[in-house]
């Protein structure tokens, strides 16, 4: 009798993906790999396709591996309903309408892709409970949270912890004048560019902010953001009696996928070394500075007019990050152009897909618009 759990993995090539198939190769006994889906990196979704042997695949670009059928579209991974859980891992809004799409057919998720909740949070939660479908996050902060809650009704606050990424130190003019080098020179996460640059600004922080208030159904004024540059405590909630649960643990992005992809059950598969307290010795707190990364009031602002705020409020953020990686603006004028964008943006309170897709393609138009106005050398 096969009781490995069906698994399909869309952003197989991408870092979770990738981190995602070595714990699989670890517990290679407990799943089934349905389909592996990647964008244009075909020549390593070939290697994988070859070693996992998944009965399907899936990538932007022609892609062909004997004896693996090759499906037309991530809709088709997403309605096979062989799928006990499929891992959103790709980067970008390409993963909403999959997420969607999996939810209707009764599917499992293991949740990687933060453009799903920050863009149409209300949707996708409604659309999860209506299909008994649960989303087990796979952020570190956003499944630390998920380990904590016992009874959900007893907890008052989440803290979400942030590294205080590179310019935790950095006065404000320091960050002015800071290149793309500087700004990607995590202390603690080797990540992708995009994410990097957030973790600078801390608006990942914000994003993150209006993901627990998705998943956890908590009002922002109960979700607390704590800079924790040592990265072992990776959230906590507090109870209304006072009593606060973390979950710690040295920095691995194998342990919260692994996490969530075995759900609710627990394998020893790929681990850190055991923890010591002792050896970590010290763990410092401390409040954001939200004069010097005002990112995440804005996350917090957009969060709570709701509706279409959110996908503007990330839509721009991407493509300013995208012009500063470029060298068209400096970091510090993320903030300005967001907030312009969020100012200037008209809101939809009860938003569908269709028109998020359009107010994110709408936003991103008139940022990039904006951006090349502003003629900067």
């Amino acid at each position: 009798m096969n009781n490995r759990k069906k698994i399909s993995i869309i952003g197989s090539t991408g870092s979770i993906g990738t981190q995602a198939l070595e714990v699989i190769d670890k517990l290679r006994d407990k799943f089934e790999i349905i389909a592996l889906a990647a964008g244009s990196n075909v020549e390593l979704l070939k290697l994988q396709a070859e070693k996992f042997r998944p009965k399907y695949i899936y990538a932007a670009k022609e892609i062909n591996v004997e004896g693996i059928k090759t499906l037309n579209s991530l809709d088709e991974i997403a309605s096979n309903k062989e799928n006990d859980i499929i891992l959103v891992a790709c980067s970008g809004k390409v993963g909403l309408k999959p997420t969607l799409k999996a939810i209707e057919n009764g599917i499992n998720i293991a949740l990687a892709n933060k453009e799903t909740l920050v863009m149409a949070g209300d949707i996708v939660m409604k659309k999860a409970r209506e299909n008994n479908v649960k989303i087990i996050p796979v952020d570190s902060e956003h499944c630390a949270i998920h380990q904590c809650i016992k009874n959900i009704s007893q907890v008052d606050k989440l803290i979400i912890t942030a590294s205080g990424g590179p310019f935790l130190h950095k006065s404000a003019e320091e960050i002015k004048h800071a290149t793309v080098k500087e700004t990607l020179n995590h202390p603690r996460w080797n990540m992708g560019k995009k994410i990097t640059v957030d973790s600078a600004t801390l608006m990942n922080k914000g994003l993150e902010i209006i993901e627990a208030h998705h998943l956890f159904g908590f009002d922002y004024e109960n979700i607390e953001v704590v800079i924790h540059p040592q990265s072992i405590v990776h959230s906590a909630i507090e109870y209304v009696d006072g009593s606060v649960i973390a979950q710690i643990g040295l920095p691995s992005m194998h342990i919260p996928i692994q996490y969530a992809i075995t759900y609710p059950e627990r394998f020893e598969g790929i681990k850190s070394k055991s923890f010591s307290f002792a050896e970590i010795a010290r763990l410092d707190f401390e409040k954001p500075d939200f004069e010097k990364f005002p990112c995440i009031k804005l996350a917090y602002k957009a969060g709570k007019l709701g509706g279409t705020a959110t996908a503007c409020l990330n839509a721009a953020n991407e493509e300013a990050v995208f012009a500063f990686l470029d060298r068209k603006i400096k970091v510090c004028m993320i903030y300005e152009i967001v907030r312009k964008m969020l100012d200037e943006h008209v809101l939809i309170k009860n938003p569908s897909i269709e028109e998020i897709f359009k107010v994110d393609s709408d936003v991103r138009r008139k940022t990039r618009e904006y951006i090349s106005s502003l003629n900067i050398k």
